[in-house]
């Protein structure tokens, strides 16, 4: 980690308060929106080091193409991370998620993203996962969202973290917020899908929000 006068994250990375330490974080990814989605879980509330700087993986969209073809979540959240690694000084934070209906045979699992085609949209997916499922009652409609970090340095891996939330299928969409499966992924604690919770409810429930706090208290960064 750096010694640094700098202050904490702002939308581009920097939290708000002059600390002592930095240590930055490279988001394999060019999109704004996963950077500002682990901005908002790197809350104050949240285990931390004393501070953290993230932001996306400079001239991502012009390195080699890793391929995440591997059967399992952790394999092509550590392949990502090790793969870009290759090419940053500092470590690299990569993820893979997605939805399992052990009932489905964890279905669509991995290919969450894929799972109606390369180019579907969330409601054709929702869609498909439904009709699938139009057959299925009680138990037989429970789920899970898992997340898998990785984060690696130098084509060396630094740690590999993973949660779930579960929680069931709804027969049909319900809310606006949110994306993805959260309209028909029901939390029944809560008698709300995923799409009808505030940004902060879905950081306290989401398998994201809580792998991200477990990297942050695992004092690794």
């Amino acid at each position: 980690m750096l010694r640094s006068s700098l202050p904490r994250c702002t939308a581009q990375g920097v939290f708000p308060k002059a600390v002592r330490m930095i240590a930055k974080l490279f988001v394999a990814s060019s999109n704004p929106g996963k950077l500002a989605e682990f901005l908002a879980l790197a809350n104050p509330a949240a285990p931390q080091p004393e501070s953290l700087h993230l932001e996306l993986l400079p001239n991502f969209s012009s390195l080699p193409v890793f391929d995440e073809t591997a059967p399992t979540f952790a394999e092509n959240a550590a392949g990502k991370a090790l793969h870009y690694s290759q090419f940053a000084e500092g470590r690299i934070l990569a993820d893979d998620s997605g939805l399992v209906v052990p009932a489905l045979g964890g279905a669509p699992g991995v290919r969450s993203a894929r799972y109606a085609g390369e180019n579907a949209t969330s409601e054709e997916r929702n869609a498909k996962l439904l009709h699938e499922m139009r057959n299925l009652t009680g138990d037989q409609r429970r789920a899970h969202f898992v997340c898998v970090l990785a984060v690696a340095q130098k084509n060396r891996a630094v740690a590999i973290i993973s949660a779930r939330a579960d929680g069931e299928i709804l027969s049909a969409p319900r809310g606006s917020a949110g994306f993805g499966y959260d309209p028909i992924f029901y939390v029944p604690e809560l008698k709300k899908a995923f799409a009808e919770l505030t940004p902060e409810e879905k950081n306290s429930r989401s398998h994201r929000g809580k792998a991200f706090r477990r990297l942050l208290s695992a004092q690794i960064l």
